[in-house]
């Protein structure tokens, strides 16, 4: 019997790259804190980077090589447009890059927004770009997604611009009130301090867009109001930019509701994450229907996001891969089990 001699492929031949920064200032903002920005690319890309003046000497396998010289190119020119580099922007031009986009420029140098400690907000992701995109374009845009996709707070930066260059008159931030576990009525305090864990995330991401006390006052002279989804009833929301969070939460009703609020010069965008309802059981989720029968509708906008654009610590992706590896496991069990159930028994 003949035999077969296996034959081992020789691992790719290491090269070599090296890219010129040319100015200091710039070379300093791109290698980060003590390198932090360097020793995340080495360890992201299995290369190793050296440092020689403002010259970046890349080393490893030809593949990994080459892309890291056009990250490397592409944060060079992020950081000569006046966008300052945090480790979290490296982490995503990574993602960026790897899934096609042809330059950061196209994604991650379009400041939505500048906060008041001057930090610029700006897409870090080709879906978050979509979305911001698609924002401008539509006056309902639906952002759906699992968590830590920004959907909530890149609908925030949107508001806070439009408010400030006067395209609106003022900015309503709703959420349903559903009572996870805890029934309200057994909450101490009035109506306000009842809801108003509910609502907090909304006053974070708005204090984190303007500096507290302007806060405090825009939302005193009622040219920011954070509500309850149930103080929309009755309304008609003309001149503002209106954010429903969390809604799929909402029931039918209640998204049909706030649908038909939005008046003249208006914007409204819903977000939510379509696998995290918390209704009751046999309640539908006013997202899930919305999404279903309002997708082909002209002037409606439909952003998805998926795991691949989490923006939060990197193993927030690695949970949320868990969870709907879980997921996908149960359900696939459940339908094989369900044609067992169903069968009537065999006669003796």
């Amino acid at each position: 019997m003949p035999t077969t001699t296996a034959t081992l492929e020789a691992p790719p031949t290491p090269t070599s790259a090296k890219v010129d920064v040319r100015d200091n200032a710039t070379t300093l903002a791109l290698c980060g804190n003590q390198n932090e920005n360097i020793k995340l690319i080495e360890r992201r890309l299995g290369v190793r980077v050296g440092q020689r003046g403002t010259e970046l000497l890349l080393s490893g396998p030809p593949d990994a090589v080459a892309f890291s010289v056009r990250l490397v190119e592409n944060l060079e020119e992020m950081i000569r447009a006046g966008r300052p580099l945090y480790r979290e922007d490296v982490e995503q031009a990574i993602k960026v890059l790897g899934r096609g986009a042809e330059s950061l420029q196209d994604v991650m140098t379009t400041p939505v927004l500048k906060s008041h400690g001057n930090r610029s907000i700006a897409p870090k992701s080709i879906a978050q770009k979509r979305y911001v995109d698609a924002i401008r374009a539509h006056d309902i845009v639906f952002g759906i997604g699992p968590a830590g996709t920004g959907k909530t707070y890149l609908a925030m930066a949107m508001a806070v611009a439009f408010l400030q260059e006067r395209k609106v008159k003022r900015i309503i931030l709703a959420r349903p009130a559903v009572e996870a576990g805890e029934k309200l009525g057994f909450l101490p305090g009035d109506l306000a301090e009842k809801v108003n864990p509910y609502l907090r995330p909304l006053y974070d991401a708005l204090n984190d867009m303007m500096a507290a006390e302007r806060a405090a006052s825009l939302i005193e002279q009622g040219v920011v109001e954070v509500a309850p989804l149930a103080f929309m009833r009755g309304r008609t929301l003309n001149d503002a930019f209106v954010i429903l969070d969390e809604a799929q939460n909402t029931t039918v009703e209640q998204m049909k509701m706030f649908l038909t609020r939005i008046g003249y010069n208006s914007k409204a965008v819903v977000t939510g994450d379509v696998t995290q309802v918390d209704l009751p059981t046999g309640k539908a989720s006013g997202l899930r229907h919305a999404q279903r029968i309002l997708r082909n509708i002209e002037g409606i906008g439909f952003s998805e996001f998926s795991d691949v654009d989490v923006v939060r610590h990197p193993l927030v992706q690695e949970v949320i891969k868990a969870y709907e590896r879980a997921d996908a496991a149960r359900e696939q069990a459940e339908a094989a089990a369900a044609p067992a159930a169903a069968a009537p028994a065999a006669e003796v």
